[in-house]
């Protein structure tokens, strides 16, 4: 192992310590000015790690794209904990308009073709421009563990190389072939659920209204985590959180200019917040986390789509911060949001 593998399994071990820290002990750690904020306080092993990531130098977004995508992979080592075994983890690639997707199948259960089970479809956050199967790969293999059933990764097309819609045609394509293949797989078609963090809970809205444009098939459930919903505005939770709670308006700038490139903000592919109908969907479970930028435009649009009749759960988790998922071996708080949702889904899937 090199130099720098060293330091980062070092800055693991360092995080984790930490992590086990008692509650009075992480909240001195954590930056003066940050907690409490509009009527919330911080988890402290949530502001402990504010404390650590503000140590850590220059921000991603100061750099091209290539040196902020390996600045991700490296903090997602840092917090991602233990690898979780599992018994197959694949790794594959299908057809998509703009070439091979490379997907990652996660299992924690032998196929049963005569009893087919439920399936999720899961697009990795990371604004369009970084992140990889690599740095959502701790998540997956804890779904797929603490649902039962198996995980499909998709590792769509970044931008700039990619600009929009190539990520949101790679992740229609990816939900289409996953129902298409659910014989080969061992799955239920007809229970297939998309689920995906911040952008990747963009990607996920959008699939899900354009599969059921389209007239089907669509997703049985879409679980959207601290989403992405407007890109034409910015809205109050901007304010609030711009700077020093991990995702700040800086950085989502930054993802915008890459991904949009000339394409119109307000286009529902873009901003599905701003879709003129959303009525029809399949149910929702939409949780925010309380000090995040994106809070209020993923709390309008859950709101949107329970005035839609689309059967919605909104839970916002207060005491968190932006990729709490990628922080759930590190403190409780993170780990119960992650239960709930694992609970919101099973439920979602088999009943």
């Amino acid at each position: 192992m090199n130099v720098q593998g060293l330091l980062i399994r070092f800055a693991g071990s360092v995080v984790r310590t930490l992590a086990a820290l008692p509650p009075g002990v992480q909240r001195r750690l954590t930056p003066s000015g940050l907690s409490p904020k509009d009527g919330q306080e911080l988890e402290p092993e949530v502001g402990m790690a504010l404390g650590l990531l503000a140590l850590g130098g220059d921000s991603f977004e100061q750099f091209p794209p290539q040196r902020a995508r390996e600045m991700v992979r490296q903090e997602a080592v840092v917090f991602a904990g233990p690898t979780i075994p599992l018994q197959s983890v694949e790794d594959r690639s299908i057809p998509g308009p703009g070439g091979e997707i490379p997907i990652r199948i996660y299992r924690d259960r032998s196929v049963d073709e005569a009893n087919p089970v439920p399936f999720v479809v899961f697009f990795h956050g990371g604004g369009w421009v970084v992140a990889d199967l690599e740095t959502h790969d701790a998540f997956c293999r804890f779904l797929a563990r603490e649902l039962g059933f198996p995980v499909m990764a998709v590792d769509y097309r970044l931008a700039p190389e990619h600009p929009f819609p190539a990520a949101v045609d790679d992740a229609v394509a990816a939900f289409n072939w996953a129902v298409e293949h659910a014989p080969e797989l061992g799955v239920d078609p007809a229970r297939i659920a998309v689920a995906g963090d911040s952008a990747g809970g963009n990607l996920c809205a959008v699939v899900s209204q354009v599969t059921v444009a389209a007239g089907g098939p669509e997703p049985a459930m879409q679980a959207l985590i601290f989403p992405v919903t407007d890109l034409s505005m910015k809205h109050q939770s901007y304010q609030l959180f711009g700077e020093g709670y991990f995702l700040s308006e800086a950085q989502m700038d930054w993802y915008r200019d890459h991904y949009v490139d000339d394409a119109d903000l307000e286009d529902p592919r873009v901003s599905p917040l701003l879709a003129e109908d959303l009525s029809g969907l399949p149910p929702a479970y939409v949780t925010t986390a309380g000090f995040d930028v994106l809070r209020d435009e993923g709390e309008a649009y859950a709101k949107r789509l329970e005035e839609a009749g689309v059967p919605t759960t909104l839970r916002r988790h207060s005491g968190l911060v932006h990729s709490w998922i990628n922080a759930i071996s590190l403190g409780r708080a993170p780990r119960a949001a992650a239960d709930e949702l694992v609970a919101a889904m099973r439920s979602g899937l088999t009943t």
